[in-house]
C-alpha cells in the first residue's frame, strides 16, 4: 500500500458520508477494483470536482491545499484516457506528468501504478542523479504514463529517447514549485514538443501569477476549480495545530530534543533553510541519541532514497530537510513538523506544515522564529490570519513549551538509553543507482593497466646541457682514451669546478654552465671556444 493510499484510508472516517465513490464519478470498474484494493473508495473535494470534467477531456486548473489527493484528481482521468499494453497499446508514452523534484516523481508514479494494476498500466518514474541505461531500456520496451521531472525528460526528448508525439494529456504536478525552482523555461520546451492536440492539466496548492500566465498560453478554456480541507474553516492546514515560539539559535537544539520526546509523537520532520543547517542539526540529535536521517540536494539520490526508506518504515523516526522535502513527501504516520528555522513566504510555511495533517488527519506544527526573521514573520501571520504576530519568547525551560507539546517534566536534551529502540539509518542499505554499464566505463579492468617500469638508473637520466660526470652522479670514474679534441673537453670536465664559499664560510663547488649544447653546434661537438675555456682553466 503507497503512503497516499494509507493516508486516504486513514482519513475515510473524516470524509463526508455522502462523498461519491469513484464508481460514481465514472471511473471504469477495473480502476475502481485497484482503488479497492488498497483501501481508497470514497473521494474527496479536489477529486469529486475534477474527476468528472478532466474525463469528458476538458483541460483543468485544480487548486487545493496540501495532503487533499491531488494526484488522484488527475490521476483517475488518466488512467482512464491512456490503453493498456493488453488492449493494444504499442508502448509510446501516451500520458506525461511533469513534477518538480525527484521525491514527488517517485510518490506519484506509485500511486498512478497502484490505479493502473488491475489493467496492468506501467507507469515509469524519470528524474535525474540516476544512469539514463535504466530509463531508456524502459523507454524501449514500452510504458503507458511517464512521470518525471523536467531537466531529465528535456534531455531523453532531445537525445530521441523519450517519444512524446502519441501524448494525448499533460499534468504539471506542484507547477509553482516548479517556478521556485527554475524550471519554467524547461516546462515551456517541453510543451512545444507536445502536441498541439491534447489534454492539459495544471494542479497546485497555490497559484502565482506566473502560473496563471502560463495557464493562458498552453491550456484551452480551461475549468478552474478550487477545494480546501473536509470541513475547512481557516488558513492553511486546518487539521493541523501551529504553535510559534520566539528562539534564540543558541537554544533550538535543547528545545528540539525536548520536543521530540513529546508523548504520543510519531514519525517529525525538522525543516531548515539551508544543507549545511541540515547537516548540523542531524549531527546533532544523532549525538543526543535520537534515530534520525537527513535529505538534501547535495546528497545523490541513491543517499535521498535511502534516508526516505528508512523514514518510511520507522528505521529513523525524524528526517531533518531542506525543502526539497516540502513538496510530495507523504508519509503516513507523520505527527510533528518542526520549522527550525522561519520560512521564506506564506507558500513555504504552508507547504512545510502540510507533510502532516494530511487526508483528514491531525498533527502539530512547530515554527521557530529568530529575532532577525520577525519581519519576515509578521507577512506570514498576516498573510495566513494566523493571529500570532510576536510569539511568546521561549527556551527549552520555559514552562509552557511542555504543557503546549505534551513533553514530559523529567526530558532531558539527550535520549534515555531505554528510548533508543530505533534500528537508525545504518540498517538500511543504499542501493546504487549509477547503473552497471555507467561502473564498467568508469572502471580501468586489471588487464588495461600499463605495465609498471622500473626505477631509471643515473645513466638513464634525461641530461641537460651536455654531458654529466660520472662523480657528480655518484658512479665510480672511468677513463678513456681521449680520441678528438670535443672528447677530450668532455673527459676534462670535472676540472670546470671552482671552489666558491657560501655566507656562513662553507665551501661548495658550482657548477658552469655549458651553453649551446642543445644548439646545432652542440649538437655535432663543442665548440672549439669551449674547448679551449676547458683546457686553460686551472684545475681545483
Amino acid at each position: 500500500m503507497t503512503d497516499t493510499a494509507a493516508n486516504q484510508e486513514q482519513a475515510e472516517k473524516q470524509v463526508k458520508p455522502d462523498s461519491p465513490t469513484f464508481a460514481d464519478l465514472g471511473a471504469r470498474p477495473e480502476t475502481v477494483a485497484a482503488l479497492a484494493a488498497v483501501g481508497i473508495t470514497h473521494s474527496f473535494a479536489i477529486q469529486e470536482y475534477a474527476i468528472p470534467i478532466a474525463m469528458r477531456g476538458n483541460d483543468v486548473i485544480g487548486q487545493a491545499p496540501t495532503g487533499t489527493g491531488k494526484t488522484l484528481g488527475f490521476g483517475v482521468p488518466l488512467l482512464e484516457r491512456v490503453t493498456a499494453r493488453s488492449e493494444g497499446a504499442d508502448g509510446t508514452p501516451q500520458a506525461l506528468v511533469v513534477v518538480p523534484t525527484r521525491e514527488l516523481c517517485l510518490q506519484v508514479a506509485s500511486d498512478l501504478t497502484a490505479g493502473g494494476a488491475t489493467r496492468g498500466i506501467r507507469v515509469l518514474p524519470i528524474y535525474g542523479g540516476v544512469a539514463y541505461e535504466s530509463q531508456t531500456d524502459k523507454l524501449r520496451a514500452g510504458v503507458e504514463i511517464v512521470v518525471g521531472t523536467p531537466g531529465r525528460l528535456l534531455d531523453l526528448a532531445r537525445q530521441k529517447q523519450l517519444k512524446l508525439r502519441q501524448i494525448q494529456a499533460l499534468v504539471l504536478d506542484e507547477a509553482d514549485r516548479m517556478l521556485d525552482l527554475g524550471f519554467l523555461d524547461d516546462v515551456e520546451k517541453i510543451l512545444a514538443m507536445l502536441p498541439a492536440e491534447r489534454q492539459t492539466m495544471l494542479f497546485s496548492a497555490t497559484m502565482p501569477d506566473p502560473i496563471v500566465a502560463l495557464s493562458r498560453r498552453f491550456l484551452r478554456s480551461p475549468m478552474t476549480l478550487h477545494a480546501t480541507h473536509p470541513g475547512a474553516a481557516g488558513a492553511g492546514a486546518p487539521q493541523t495545530r501551529q504553535v510559534i515560539y520566539r528562539t534564540h539559535s543558541l537554544n533550538k537544539v535543547e528545545m528540539v530534543a525536548r520536543i521530540l520526546q513529546a508523548r504520543e509523537r510519531g514519525l517529525t520532520i525538522i525543516f531548515s533553510r539551508t544543507k549545511r543547517g541540515v547537516d548540523k542539526v542531524a549531527g546533532e540529535l544523532d549525538f543526543r541519541g535520537f534515530a534520525c536521517a537527513a535529505v538534501h540536494g547535495d546528497l545523490g539520490q541513491g543517499a535521498r532514497e535511502r534516508a526516505l526508506r528508512a523514514f518510511r518504515s520507522g528505521k529513523v523516526d525524524v528526517l531533518v530537510a531542506t525543502d526539497v522535502a516540502a513538496r510530495g513527501l507523504d508519509v503516513t504516520g507523520v505527527t510533528h513538523v518542526i520549522n527550525y528555522d522561519c520560512p521564506e513566504d506564506p507558500d513555504t510555511y504552508t507547504h512545510r506544515i502540510g507533510r502532516t495533517g494530511r487526508a483528514g488527519a491531525t498533527g502539530i506544527a512547530v515554527t521557530f522564529v529568530d529575532w532577525e526573521d520577525m519581519a519576515r514573520w509578521r507577512l506570514i501571520d498576516k498573510s495566513m490570519g494566523l493571529a500570532t504576530p510576536e510569539p511568546p519568547e521561549t527556551y527549552h525551560t520555559s514552562e509552557w513549551l511542555a504543557q503546549d507539546l505534551d513533553i514530559p517534566s523529567d526530558a532531558t536534551g539527550i535520549l534515555p538509553s531505554a528510548q533508543q529502540s530505533r534500528a537508525g539509518l545504518g540498517a538500511e542499505t543504499e542501493e546504487d543507482l549509477g547503473g552497471s554499464r555507467t561502473k564498467e566505463r568508469g572502471r580501468r579492468r586489471p588487464t588495461d593497466r600499463p605495465a609498471e617500469r622500473s626505477p631509471r638508473s643515473p645513466r638513464q637520466r634525461r641530461r641537460r646541457g651536455g654531458t654529466r660526470d660520472a662523480a657528480a652522479v655518484g658512479e665510480p670514474s672511468t677513463t678513456s682514451a681521449p680520441t678528438s679534441a670535443p672528447t677530450a673537453a668532455v673527459a676534462s670536465a670535472p676540472e670546470r669546478e671552482e671552489p666558491t664559499t657560501s655566507e656562513g664560510g662553507a665551501g661548495r663547488t658550482r657548477r658552469r654552465r655549458r651553453r649551446g649544447g642543445r644548439g646545432a653546434a652542440g649538437r655535432e661537438g663543442a665548440r672549439p671556444e669551449q674547448v679551449t675555456e676547458a683546457t686553460e682553466q686551472p684545475a681545483s
